[in-house]
């Protein structure tokens, strides 16, 4: 499984990644299954990274136990269920958590077995000449580091991942002051939660806290949240959240902020007037960045970029001869699926296989209540582009299958080259929406057309139906509405 700190050599391996989150693990299972010796490091405790430990995953499991208890609470009397008095169980709730997660990790590491990954258990640097050290301990107050592993690469994988962004005024505690780790294990539901930062993981887990009983304020620097999403989808997922009680200030500078005796505060400005605001906690997801531990870039070097991402081509390859990066320590959307996409083809032009990367069907899901997903370009930018389009649109208010589950709030939203009719960008925001977007995602791998999807039959009743409609409307041609 891997050579003492005596060892004199390091031990040959034809792929040592390093890193085992979504990109890493996948990348490591991809080249097993092309008959290539495979070291995957990690230092964690568990495999799959931040986006299986503490990310989607548990993110997605505190959001689908947070709906439950909103359906019983304001919504399963309509469907002729009394729940009697209803009660909340915050510690079974963070259990189910934890448990959904360990059948995760678990999962990974059976698939390592399975396929003859080692995992180097360890801290992973990278030496000159692809050699990749690995080292346990050295933390506060632990023993001191010491190389249990030296691996000689013919290729490696870097697949380091981010970390969240702190604000200098404040400094992660994970007890007042939240990352994403901290926001999924509050012990006991804040009556005011504070969260700077209007993205999506501000916004899901500010849903999780807001439904479980917070009052959540959510502030976000820029004019409206979700940056970068289409205007139409931002319009409605911002009164939808509003409704569901988060009050969400746009347009608004945090100054200031840190704890106090009962727990934090922040200092806000907006249009020159300020106001400070108290909370039990703070969530403060103001974005990520590269995390680049054990890779030296100006010693071995390897070319970065502004934020001090790893620069690599279309196959993933960094400017250090077989040397590669995955994830979300290169450049683009910081997504676990783009992530594991990239490991693939990084192991696949290691084995020689005619393969690239490219980002235009990558979809990016929003999983708040009603959720959001969308592919391609937003309609601003189409529209900036100069070239002529149309849009098509269906509401699920319009859609039998909504109807009968009580979920009508959302569209879908189609944008489609005038002339040609590919499809140039798809936006939804409904009930299930994470599910729908896969064969628009798919359609845009073939360069398809809204008529592509507008003449597929789709069954019925099924949400599905509201994707074909709004591809209709692009055509002017929609039936039910």
């Amino acid at each position: 499984m891997g050579t003492s700190a005596q060892s004199s050599s390091p031990t040959p391996a034809d792929v040592v990644i390093i890193g085992g989150g979504p990109g890493g693990y996948v990348a490591a299972i991809r080249a097993a299954q092309l008959g290539l010796d495979t070291v995957c490091v990690e230092m964690d405790k568990t495999l799959g990274g931040t986006c299986v430990n503490v990310g989607c995953i548990p993110s997605k499991a505190l959001l689908t136990s947070s709906e439950h208890y909103e359906f019983a609470k304001h919504a399963a009397a309509a469907h002729g269920i009394g729940v009697g008095q209803l009660t909340l169980d915050l510690a079974t709730m963070l259990e189910r958590k934890r448990d959904v997660v360990g059948q995760n990790t678990k999962g990974i590491e059976f698939l390592f077995r399975k396929n003859k990954i080692t995992w180097a258990k360890g801290l992973g640097t990278l030496k000159a000449g692809n050699v990749v050290e690995v080292t346990a301990g050295g933390a506060a107050g632990g023993p001191p580091a010491e190389t249990i592993a030296s691996y000689q690469a013919k290729n490696v994988i870097i697949a380091t991942g981010s970390v969240p962004i702190e604000l200098p005024f404040l400094k992660f505690d994970e007890e007042r002051v939240l990352s994403n780790v901290g926001a999924l294990e509050i012990p006991q539901v804040p009556k005011r939660l504070i969260v700077i930062g209007g993205g999506v993981i501000g916004l899901e887990l500010g849903s999780v806290w807001s439904r479980l009983g917070a009052n959540v304020t959510v502030i976000e620097l820029l004019p409206g949240i979700l940056p970068g999403m289409d205007d139409d989808i931002v319009k409605q997922a911002d009164r939808s959240l509003r409704s569901q009680g988060l009050d969400i200030r746009t347009g608004t500078r945090v100054t200031n902020g840190g704890r106090t005796d009962a727990g934090v505060f922040i200092e806000i400005e907006k249009d020159g007037k300020t106001e400070r605001i108290e909370g039990d906690c703070v969530l403060v997801s103001v974005g990520r960045r590269p995390a680049t531990r054990g890779i030296d870039a100006k010693a071995l070097g390897l070319d970065l970029g502004k934020r001090g991402e790893i620069l690599v081509d279309d196959q993933m390859r960094t400017n250090l001869p077989n040397v590669y990066a995955i994830g979300d320590c290169v450049p683009g959307p910081m997504l676990a699926h783009k992530a594991e996409e990239e490991g693939v083809v990084a192991v696949e032009a290691i084995a020689g296989k005619a393969v690239h990367m490219h980002y235009k069907s990558i979809p990016g899901v929003v999983y708040t209540w009603p959720e959001i997903a969308a592919v391609g370009l937003t309609e601003k930018q189409v529209k900036e582009s100069g070239r002529e389009y149309r849009v098509g649109q269906f509401p699920f208010s319009a859609n039998g299958r909504a109807r009968s589950m009580g979920e009508t709030t959302g569209f879908v939203k189609f944008i489609a080259d005038a002339k040609t009719d590919e499809l140039l960008g798809a936006h939804m925001i409904g009930p299930n929406v994470s599910e729908l977007v896969a064969e628009v995602v798919l359609a845009f791998e073939y360069r398809g057309s809204s008529e592509d999807i507008g003449v597929t039959v789709h069954a019925h009743p099924t949400l599905s139906e509201v994707t074909k409609e709004a591809a209709l409307s692009a055509l002017g041609r929609a039936i039910h509405i």
